[in-house]
């Protein structure tokens, strides 16, 4: 019989081996992607600036000027379109400020606020009404309403700034009121077991949540604010409307008319349109519309940057090292 002691031994030297090197090639091929990760983040980036500076020429040189010689005799327009509010076209930066540069403009003989809107917010509309009486003043040249299908609330609130108001016989004119609307949940919350469990510090500091009890007082707060604004609103036409308005109970109550409703309550002047009121009553035939507008590169320029924060999170959890 041979000695056990004598019988080969089995190395553990080779399965050793053989897992160092798998661990080897894990970390390899590990510090290469972290490496392809940081080499494509950087390419990225050397590519996002350059289009960035592209960005920024083109939005220089295609800022949407007037398409024709503004020394030339013609009537400047300017566009409010659409719900007037300080992130939307028709904000008071954007509108103040081609109207700025329509006055501005030695050949323009007179001003053309062509409107279609359903009105939107009492502040802009405020800022744009007094920057109306203060550019007529400083340039003495005629501003002039001409409305589409639209000119209510808040837009009329600009438009009784202007000299005089042209409408279609269809369009919809006044709406001469302020809101405030939201929503109440606490009975369906009764119903359903729910509790609202809201903290605050100050009685009234939540006094619009929709899911908490509105106070009496509350709500007379509420309505003392909408009727000053009313006020200031009624005021404003009254002003700019002076003697040709033809006053009735229902003038001032929110509800809007037609365009020849309009003229009939002394609301709107005469019915005209943008080519009529530039060829017969400013006589310069000849429009440019001062209007500003967001170009195709203003957008893509704001696509391109929160593209690149999305790209800058991606790229930062690829290359996080491995723990």
């Amino acid at each position: 019989m041979s000695d056990p002691q004598d019988a080969p031994t089995i190395s553990a030297e080779p399965s050793r081996s053989g897992w160092e090197r798998e661990t080897l090639e894990r970390l390899a091929f590990a510090t290469l992607r972290e490496q392809q990760a940081a080499r494509r983040w950087k390419n990225g980036l050397r590519l996002g600036w350059l289009l960035f500076v592209v960005v920024v020429f083109w939005l220089g040189w295609s800022y949407n000027a007037p398409t024709a010689n503004p020394s030339m005799p013609h009537t400047a327009l300017v566009t409010v379109r659409g719900e007037i509010g300080p992130d939307a076209d028709a904000s008071a930066e954007n509108i103040m400020a081609a109207m700025r540069s329509a006055l501005e403009d030695s050949g323009s003989r007179a001003l053309v606020l062509l409107i279609n809107s359903p009105g939107g917010s009492p502040v802009q509309a405020g800022l744009i009404s007094d920057e109306i009486h203060r550019l007529k003043k400083l340039h003495g040249k005629p501003v002039y309403a001409v409305v589409e299908e639209s000119c209510a609330s808040a837009a009329y609130y600009l438009a009784s700034a202007a000299d005089r108001i042209y409408v279609d016989k269809a369009s919809i004119v006044g709406s001469i009121g302020v809101l405030m609307d939201g929503f109440g949940f606490t009975g369906l919350m009764d119903k359903l077991g729910i509790e609202r469990r809201l903290m605050t510090a100050g009685e009234n500091k939540g006094f619009m949540d929709p899911f908490s009890p509105q106070t009496e007082a509350q709500r007379k707060h509420a309505q003392a604010m909408l009727n000053q604004i009313h006020q200031q609103f009624i005021a404003v036409v009254k002003a700019g409307r002076g003697e040709r308005l033809k006053e009735a109970p229902e003038m001032f109550s929110g509800l809007f008319w037609t365009g020849q409703q309009a003229v009939d309550m002394g609301l709107a002047d005469e019915l005209g349109s943008l080519d009529g009121v530039a060829r017969d009553v400013v006589k310069a035939a000849e429009v440019i519309d001062y209007t500003r507008r967001e170009n195709v590169a203003e957008r893509l320029a704001k696509r391109f940057g929160a593209a690149m924060g999305e790209a800058s999170v991606k790229a930062l959890r690829t290359s996080a090292p491995l723990r």
